[in-house]
């Protein structure tokens, strides 16, 4: 799914939607999920729009990939004692709505039902 269109990522990355962001550095932003699925439930999200999905960015860039899960690990960290839940969609068939890959962080009872995004 190629779009020439910023992805709302791309677009919260900017600036241009606003969300509530709970840790950013140079590679990646995390931000509180607009619908979430738990207690606890972020997106961690590489600022380059350069990978659609997790395989993408795995075989792409290994040491960002390691960034996003260690991102992961300090919000789990500081929210759910270290214990988490963590999701990659890949697909529309997955669940995959935005093609800008993300991670989502998940932490606490889970709601029922799919994770899409």
């Amino acid at each position: 799914m190629t779009s020439t269109e910023p992805s709302v990522f791309t677009k919260i990355v900017a600036r241009e939607i606003p969300a509530t962001i709970v840790a950013e550095d140079d590679r990646v932003i995390a931000f509180e999920d607009i619908a979430p699925k738990a207690p606890v439930h972020v997106l961690v999200v590489p600022k380059t729009p350069a990978y659609a999905n997790v395989g993408e960015l795995a075989a792409a860039d290994p040491d960002l990939l390691a960034h996003v899960v260690q991102t992961a690990q300090r919000i789990a960290d500081e929210r759910a004692g270290g214990q988490f839940r963590l999701v990659f969609n890949t697909g529309e068939a997955a669940g995959q709505t935005v093609f800008h890959v993300h991670a989502h962080v998940l932490a606490g009872d889970l709601q029922e039902g799919t994770l899409a995004s």
